[in-house]
């Protein structure tokens, strides 16, 4: 990947309280040892443990950061549910817009006070939007990461209520590189600044 020109990765580490990714380790070692600015997502599952409970399980297994200037802050990917029917309630995990944003807001600061960086959000503006109910107090802290619809096509990404932009966008699921293909809304420098905590 750094010799095909990218400047940074993120590998899921693990997912509820019971998945840890196996590569995961010889993944984030790897990329940095290659130069690549790294870090570490989450994915969350608000209807198998609690937002804070996942959080710990995330930390304690590769989901912290530290100012070294090469590990970037940590993400949840929080999305439709990948194990529920087709339907806005199982996507929404079965929850209401308020037990979803008391989970999220569980997560996001249960990882703000272990590591002093608030997590970054990787989600789509229509899961956020409904899932939420439109939540705009969570996005005052933490950056965004967004995903893409069908109607974002040759486009700007529409933004979730609570963000005016992103700092990561996800722009294609393959080509270059193995695994979805992101772009980060700065320079190499601005990389390196929020790396290192700016």
């Amino acid at each position: 990947m750094a010799a095909k020109g990218a400047k940074f990765a993120y590998m899921k580490a693990t997912e509820s309280t019971t998945y840890r990714d196996p590569t995961f380790a010889a993944n984030y070692a790897g990329s940095a040892n290659a130069g690549l600015k790294r870090g570490a997502y989450h994915f969350g599952l608000p209807d198998k443990a609690s937002g804070g409970d996942q959080a710990r399980f995330f930390l304690a297994n590769g989901g912290g950061w530290v100012g070294d200037g090469k590990t970037l802050p940590p993400v949840l990917d929080i999305e439709y549910n990948p194990y529920s029917t087709a339907d806005w309630a199982g996507w929404c995990y079965n929850r209401t817009p308020e037990q979803v944003t008391a989970w999220l807001t569980d997560f996001v600061t249960t990882v703000h006070d272990a590591v002093g960086r608030w997590p970054v959000i990787y989600t789509t503006r229509g899961w956020w939007n409904h899932c939420t109910g439109s939540n705009t107090t969570i996005p005052a802290n933490s950056p965004l990461w967004i995903s893409p619809v069908a109607s974002d096509a040759g486009g700007p990404p529409g933004m979730p209520a609570g963000w005016t932009a992103y700092t990561f966008y996800q722009w294609a699921k393959s080509g270059t590189f193995p695994g979805d293909q992101d772009v980060f809304a700065g320079t190499i420098a601005q990389l390196a600044a929020f790396a290192a905590g700016s």
